[in-house]
C-alpha cells in the first residue's frame, strides 16, 4: 500500500519536543515525523566528540523543510528546562503548540543489588565440545561471542554470563538519580509546557518502558524501579491532565539494539534470545517504534490514553 505522505501532513503548527532524540527511538522518531511535517525541537546530552556524526543526522531532519531547534543540555535540571522552554516559546510564536511530547531519556545505573557468582547452564555442554575437538576452553568461548555478533543466535546458551561489578553496588542515590531520570522526570517537563500554555488542545505526552518492568533482570533493578515509576506517573497524567485535551501513553518496545542497549552487561545474549522468541524473528527496530509514534500522533488515536501499548512483533507473548 502506497504511502501518501501529502495527504498525511500535519498541522503546520504543530512541534514534537524530543527529550533524548539524538539517537534511538528519540531520533528515528524525529525523522520520522519531520517528513510529515511537523516541526522539532531535540533536547539531548552529548559530548562534543559525538557531535559531528549526530548534526549530521540533525541536518538531515531540517532538509525535511520544517524548524528544527537542538539544545545539548541537561534535561534533567530546571536550568535546563529554563532555557529549553524560553527558547521554544519564542519558536512558537502566536500560532505554534506542541503536539507530542516524547520523553525518550536513556539515563539509568545497572549495577548489582548482591554480589553474584555467575553459573552457566551450558559451561559442562561446551567443555564437552572442546574435549571432542581438542579446543580450549577460551578459544571455543571467543568463538561463540564471535558466532553471537555474527547472527548465530542458538549459541547463547553456551556463551558465559555477563561480567558485573562486584564491589559497587546500588545505593539510595542510584536508586534517586535513576528514577529521576527515566521516572518523573516526564510529570516535571509536562507541568512546565502546561504552565507556559504550549501545548496543543489535543495533545500527546509518550514515553518508553521495557519488559523490564515486570520481569526481573540481573542488574536492572534501578532502571526498573524507574519504569514502575514512569508507568504509574503516565496514569495519573492520563487521567489529571485529560481535561485539558493532554492525551498520556507508554511505549512498551521489544528488545532494540541502541546505545542505551549495548551498555547493559550481556546485551549479545539479550539480542540472540529476543531474535530466537520473537515470531518476527528479528529484533525491534528504532523505525517500528518510530511509526507507532507518527500513528499515535494522527487525529485518530485521540482516542488512546492511559494506555501501556506494546510494540514488539509480539516479543513479550512469545
Amino acid at each position: 500500500m502506497r504511502e501518501d505522505t501529502e495527504m498525511m501532513k500535519f498541522d503546520p503548527n504543530y512541534w514534537a519536543l524530543i527529550i533524548g532524540g539524538s539517537s534511538g527511538f528519540g531520533l528515528a522518531t524525529a525523522k520520522k515525523i519531520a517528513g510529515h511535517g511537523m516541526n522539532i525541537c531535540i533536547v539531548h546530552r552529548d559530548r562534543r566528540g559525538a557531535m559531528p556524526a549526530i548534526q549530521k543526522a540533525f541536518d538531515e531532519i531540517g532538509k525535511s523543510g520544517v524548524r528544527l531547534l537542538t539544545y545539548n543540555l541537561d534535561a534533567l535540571s530546571t536550568d535546563g528546562r529554563r532555557v529549553v522552554l524560553e527558547g521554544l516559546t519564542h519558536a512558537l510564536g502566536l500560532e505554534g503548540k506542541v503536539r507530542l511530547l516524547l520523553h525518550a531519556v536513556a539515563f539509568g545505573n545497572l549495577k548489582l543489588l548482591a554480589p553474584w557468582t555467575p553459573k552457566n547452564p551450558g559451561q559442562s555442554a561446551r567443555e564437552a565440545i572442546a574435549a571432542m575437538r581438542g579446543l580450549s576452553d577460551d578459544g571455543l568461548q571467543a568463538a561463540i561471542q564471535d558466532g553471537l555478533g555474527q547472527g548465530l543466535d542458538a549459541l547463547a546458551a553456551l556463551a558465559d554470563p555477563p561480567a558485573y561489578n562486584q564491589k559497587q553496588f546500588l545505593d539510595a542515590g542510584d536508586f534517586a538519580r535513576t528514577i529521576q531520570a527515566m521516572g518523573f522526570n516526564i510529570v516535571e517537563w509536562v507541568a512546565d509546557l502546561f504552565a507556559h500554555k504550549l501545548f496543543a488542545q489535543d495533545a500527546r505526552v509518550l514515553s518508553l518502558t521495557s519488559e523490564g518492568n515486570a520481569v526481573a533482570w540481573r542488574g536492572y533493578a534501578a532502571v526498573s524501579a524507574a519504569k514502575a515509576t514512569l508507568e504509574s506517573v503516565t496514569r495519573a497524567m492520563a487521567v489529571e491532565y485529560a481535561p485539558y485535551g493532554i492525551r498520556a501513553n507508554v511505549i512498551q518496545a521489544g528488545v532494540t539494539d541502541t546505545a542505551a542497549m549495548r551498555a547493559i552487561p550481556g546485551s549479545e545474549q539479550i539480542k540472540a534470545r529476543a531474535r530466537l522468541r520473537n515470531p518476527m524473528g528479528r529484533l525491534t527496530t528504532p523505525g517500528d517504534v518510530a511509526d507507532f509514534i507518527f500513528l499515535l500522533c494522527l487525529d485518530e488515536a485521540a482516542w488512546v490514553n492511559g494506555a501501556l501499548l506494546c510494540v514488539d512483533g509480539g516479543e513479550r507473548i512469545a
